[in-house]
């Protein structure tokens, strides 16, 4: 046992002499370990973002609500918009019904969406969205109120010309820790007091910033734009579980207030957080498919690179396994000596490729998500232990094999 330590040890330290004598070839070597750890590394970073993205969007969207409108959410397949331009809109009491006949449901909201301009002063903030809804919109999207308050359900009645703002039109309207709150905006250049900011959520996957949104009372909103159309409908359950069977209460309802004949088709669409769910597992596939090839194919390109230099490091120091193994080295102390050559090639290689994927993944937060954690670390570090174990074991096995006497008489 102390044997093998002591070689382990020796072997380290003999494989490191070697590198740092051949600098120039070790670097470029290296460089090879290197492209490929920081594309599996980024492969990684880019998934464990996608994924945490993911799971934050969906809970924007809320995993206990569902979306009752016109148009289905489109995803994959064949979307038939010839048929779902002649269903009827929703209509505001619609909720008042769902409210009635749906008793299994927490909150019933409406909301009505179109992006267009805010003004103050001299400031505008363009391409905002803008929401009309109910009081109780509040709940089932989960928006939480960072200062001032939300409308009250009076307020929404008497169509009051008040309006809660996400915190990235905040920051483009109000400079310099200007309070917002009590001041006068201009939306379709109708006047509106700031009444509340909401808590900041960021991104809804990572590509459309949610805090980039105004919210007025549906009834205000129907003054500066028409209610005919447009109009979503979301029913909030306790929870997922209630949510499910909650979900056919909410067919039979809304075919109740639509008077549907049992024989005719829905003229309205069911939309949920699951929807997005299952397009985002077959997405995931093929993203993760696709990485993993590209990835791979970088780490060979790499560990064929450490082979080819393995190779020519046991060529180089053929005399110098003889003159060991006529001195008493086993094989396995050969092979272990090289093997550690190859394993502290790729371990550099890693450590170097870590500390540029820290950089690769804060320049692809610029423009989509990453998110790098401990455990792709770990995995790179593993990775480039098994590349240089996977690839330096041929070479490495060659000189543990070779004849001592054949070897002494090498020049």
């Amino acid at each position: 046992m102390n044997r093998i330590l002591i070689s382990f040890i020796e072997g380290s330290k003999i494989a490191i002499s070697a590198i740092w004598t051949n600098k120039t070839r070790a670097i470029l070597t290296t460089t090879c370990i290197v492209i490929g750890i920081v594309s599996v590394t980024a492969m990684n970073t880019i998934s464990d973002g996608i994924d945490r993205s993911f799971e934050e969007s969906m809970d924007m969207l809320g995993r206990n609500v569902v979306y009752v409108a016109k148009w289905p959410w489109g995803f994959g397949g064949e979307y038939k918009w010839w048929e779902y331009r002649n269903r009827r809109e929703m209509r505001l009491d619609y909720v008042d019904d769902l409210r009635q006949l749906t008793t299994s449901a927490s909150n019933v909201s409406a909301s009505a969406d179109r992006n267009t301009a805010i003004r103050y002063n001299d400031k505008i903030a363009e391409n905002v969205g803008l929401s009309g809804v109910t009081q109780s919109h509040f709940q089932t999207a989960g928006l939480d109120i960072a200062d001032g308050r939300a409308f009250s359900e009076a307020e929404v009645n008497r169509a009051a010309r008040v309006v809660v703002l996400g915190s990235s039109v905040v920051d483009v309207l109000f400079l310099n820790n200007e309070d917002p709150l009590g001041k006068n905006v201009r939306i379709n250049g109708q006047r509106f007091t700031v009444i509340g900011i909401l808590e900041s959520r960021g991104s809804f996957l990572g590509l459309e910033d949610v805090d980039n949104q105004m919210i007025i009372p549906i009834t205000a909103y129907g003054t500066l734009y028409s209610l005919r159309y447009g109009i979503q409908l979301a029913v909030q359950f306790p929870n997922e579980e209630t949510m499910e069977e909650g979900e056919y209460e909410v067919i039979g309802a809304m075919r109740q207030i639509r008077q549907l004949d049992p024989l005719e088709e829905n003229d309205f669409a069911i939309n949920k957080a699951a929807l997005f769910e299952q397009e985002f597992q077959s997405m995931k596939v093929a993203i993760y498919g696709i990485g993993i090839f590209l990835t791979g194919l970088a780490l060979f390109v790499g560990g064929i690179g450490v082979m080819n230099i393995m190779f020519v490091s046991v060529k180089e120091r053929t005399k110098e396994i003889g003159i060991r193994k006529a001195v008493g080295a086993k094989s396995w102390e050969i092979l272990l000596q090289f093997l550690m050559e190859a394993i502290v090639i790729c371990l550099v290689g890693g450590v170097i490729g870590v500390f540029l994927s820290i950089g690769v993944t804060e320049l692809i937060n610029q423009f989509f998500v990453a998110y790098l954690n401990w455990t792709t670390v770990l995995n790179a570090i593993l990775i480039c232990a098994f590349v240089g174990i996977l690839f330096g074991f041929i070479p490495s096995r060659k000189a543990a094999k070779s004849d001592p006497i054949e070897s002494l008489r090498y020049e």
